[in-house]
């Protein structure tokens, strides 16, 4: 025997960290949500391409008819300096004469000042004599500078732009004053037509974006909806219930899960109540076994040694199965709870699966099925973890095999080593598990076609065992042919043979 040093080492259990998620109730719940969102964020950029194309516009038009005034004024000024300002006499003339051969005077009004501000001739006759209230001329015959305006035109009313550029002698002297003005109703009725037309189609274009927002709302909120009535049936014990699937995008790949969820669920309680049934009854028989010997007995029944120690034996081996189940139903609570405890330390794994086949060796015997097991003595095969609930795992497994393969009259288990990985196989020759019950016979409840007695818990918690040791159990069966179970762990390192630890995993 090997004498093993087991020091203490605890292992902090995992933290957690809870995350708090705040709801939001919003009126008018998704399809308020959607249209607001999306009518929002259309509306904000339309009112911004309008203000944008009501400026640009504005601008545009303004620009253009200021340089058109400025370059007519300009181009007037530069005549009448170079040809007809050689006296005030000759100006005066010259303007007169201009402004009767004038041919735009349905669009522009022309006026010629003198220096001193006043309307000494114009095109349209009106505005003779008089000193324009407007802060472009005094500007322009100051500065000496071409000077624009626009405004409303104190006499008319109307709005209108000026420009005034200054007029000089030959000698450069000032003289005078031209002064263009047009009127802006025509322009600003195009700017306002131009705004108006962008409020139509943002008007336009926001009614379609409801009305596509409508039908996408549509299709999307009906089936959440729908999705929403189902879940509810689900949460309220209707389970197998199924959503029909519309389309093959996101909403559909939703109905496809919750249709999968609403099938594993109703299926987990089937498999729960079938759980329930077969451990009521497992429960019932060795309760009525104890409880009808034990009549027995007090009833006089134990004056024979014989039926006494009969009674005796099946009272112990019902109690036994008993505590067996308590123990199993205890694992599992600890399993889902997180609170299954491992005594870890380095021991030799064949040692325990072969008390493991020691005690179920003559248990088979009698039932007529050969054991075999078959080791390498001279292999290293120790590994960390907890030796209990490792010969708890051989123990289950090979009760099972014995169980479910017992018509196959033999079970074969052997141990080897791969590298770093310790591989333990149990085999039986009976009549195998369905390839379809394959993929479910390691989850709770689950029994399958099968008409032995058990719990339907022990491969669960056995499979969960092997997980906390880090290793993996893996089941193959074809019908017919048996079972093979194949547990494997990670080996101890060679340094961790000789000296023993203790932990607790929680």
């Amino acid at each position: 025997m090997k004498k093993n040093h087991r020091s203490r080492r605890r292992h902090a259990p995992a933290g957690s960290a809870e995350h708090e998620i705040k709801v939001q109730h919003t009126p008018g719940g998704l399809r308020g949500r959607w249209l607001v969102n999306s009518v929002s964020f259309v509306v904000v950029i339309l009112a911004a391409v309008i203000i944008f194309v009501s400026v640009g516009v504005s601008q545009y038009y303004y620009t253009t008819i200021r340089n058109n005034l400025q370059g007519r004024a300009n181009t007037t000024a530069a005549t009448f300096r170079n040809y007809w300002t050689s006296s005030y006499e000759q100006f005066y003339s010259s303007a007169s004469r201009y402004v009767v051969e004038y041919e735009f005077k349905d669009k522009l009004e022309v006026q010629f000042l003198n220096q001193y501000s006043r309307v000494i001739l114009s095109t349209s006759g009106l505005t003779a004599d008089s000193i324009p209230a407007t802060g472009d001329v005094e500007k322009a015959l100051t500065s000496l500078e071409s000077t624009s305006w626009i405004g409303e035109d104190p006499l008319s009313g109307e709005r209108v732009m000026s420009c005034t550029t200054p007029l000089f002698t030959e000698n450069g002297d000032l003289i005078g004053g031209l002064r263009v003005i047009t009127s802006l109703t025509i322009a600003e009725r195009q700017i306002h037509q131009i705004i108006l037309l962008s409020l139509l189609a943002s008007v336009v274009l926001i009614s379609l974006v409801l009305l596509s927002n409508r039908y996408f709302i549509k299709t999307i909120l009906e089936p959440v909806v729908r999705i929403n009535e189902i879940v509810r049936e689900i949460t309220a014990g209707r389970y197998g219930m199924r959503l029909q699937k519309v389309y093959d995008d996101e909403i559909g790949q939703l109905c496809d899960s919750i249709n999968s969820m609403s099938e594993e669920i109703a299926r987990a309680e089937r498999m729960k109540n079938d759980f329930i049934s077969s451990l009521s009854h497992e429960l019932r028989t060795p309760l009525t076994a104890i409880g009808g010997w034990s009549e027995t007995l007090l009833a006089g029944g134990g004056e024979d040694p014989e039926e006494l120690m009969q009674g005796l034996e099946i009272i112990q081996k019902e109690a036994g199965r008993l505590t067996s189940m308590v123990e199993e139903l205890m694992d599992y609570a600890r399993i889902e709870s997180g609170r299954m405890k491992l005594t870890v330390e380095n021991f030799d794994l064949s040692l325990e699966l072969y008390e493991a086949v020691y005690m179920y060796e003559n248990l088979l015997q009698r039932e007529h099925i050969v054991l075999d097991y078959d080791e390498n003595p001279d292999e290293n095969y120790f590994i960390s973890g907890d030796r209990h609930r490792m010969k708890q795992v051989f123990l289950n497994v090979i009760d099972n095999a014995a169980k479910y393969g017992a018509d196959g009259g033999k079970i074969k288990v052997s141990i080897v080593r791969r590298q770093n990985k310790i591989r333990v196989k149990v085999r039986d020759f009976g009549p195998g598990i369905p390839e379809a019950e394959l993929p479910f016979v390691k989850e709770k409840f689950y029994k399958g076609s099968s008409k032995q007695r058990g719990s339907g818990i022990g491969l669960a918690v056995t499979d969960e065992i092997v997980k906390l040791h880090g290793g993996k159990l893996e089941i193959r069966s074809r019908v017919g042919e048996g079972t093979i179970v194949v547990i494997t762990v990670p080996a101890a390192l060679p340094a961790k043979t000789e000296n023993t630890q203790e932990e607790t995993h929680e």
